[in-house]
């Protein structure tokens, strides 16, 4: 569904993303690893048009969208769930939610049932403001609101990064049951070895704005993926 081909990306004269190339495939999650700094939320702002690149094509279910701005890549069904959540802290849960509409046709600006069927909690929170929510639940709410766009790939920037336990076992669960319901791609940014290794369909370890090892999850080896997780 989307290929990013040799792309370089540039902070000025520093260079963030060194000819990274990648594959998300349909139906399946793609884990993106590496330490903090090594470029893995560089090349997802690229992906979803936050960031431009210097060089190299991002392409989307056969399509260049290297140079499509971020709303009309949303429009053809790229969410994103940024690092940090960044849910409106003074906007309800379900204002919160409905801020995806913006990216779907009038008759489907509605917040699915499934969305409460993946996280019940969020149905009785309605009315209350998302900075009063704690850590795992708004980092519910901000996967919530990028399903209600009803996208085709989801991008998940470090989901479980100051989740408690419990909370990163249902987010596993949601991961798992939103590919097997088909038609949807899942691209996700994981330091935790445990956590990615039990999802990837597919994986690419990042070091210093390269992809330094990738391969499918099932031949994942655990001493390879760990050197270039560790300080």
């Amino acid at each position: 569904m989307l290929s990013v081909e040799t792309v370089d990306l540039f902070y000025g004269a520093s260079q963030a993303l060194r000819s990274v190339s990648l594959e998300v495939h349909k139906d399946a999650v793609t884990c993106v690893m590496g330490r903090n700094g090594v470029g893995k939320t560089s090349l997802m702002r690229a992906i979803v048009g936050q960031q431009a690149i210097r060089s190299g094509r991002i392409v989307w279910e056969g399509e260049d969208i290297t140079r499509l701005p971020t709303y009309e890549r949303a429009a053809r069904g790229i969410a994103f769930v940024p690092q940090g959540r960044e849910i409106f802290p003074l906007m309800t849960v379900e204002e919160n939610l409905q801020t995806g509409f913006a990216a779907v046709a009038r008759p489907l600006r509605h917040v699915p049932d499934e969305i409460f069927e993946l996280f019940p909690v969020l149905r009785t929170m309605l009315g209350r403001r998302g900075g009063d929510l704690s850590g795992g639940q708004q980092q519910q709410l901000a996967i919530a609101r990028a399903l209600v766009m009803r996208p085709r790939l989801l991008v998940l920037d470090e989901p479980t990064e100051g989740i408690q336990p419990s909370i990163i076992k249902d987010i596993e669960r949601v991961i798992r049951l939103l590919v097997a319901r088909g038609n949807l791609a899942i691209l996700l940014v994981e330091q935790y070895f445990d956590f990615a290794r039990s999802l990837a369909d597919s994986y690419a370890v990042m070091d210093r704005g390269e992809v330094v090892v990738a391969g499918r999850g099932a031949d994942m080896v655990e001493a390879d993926v760990r050197r270039h997780l560790t300080v």
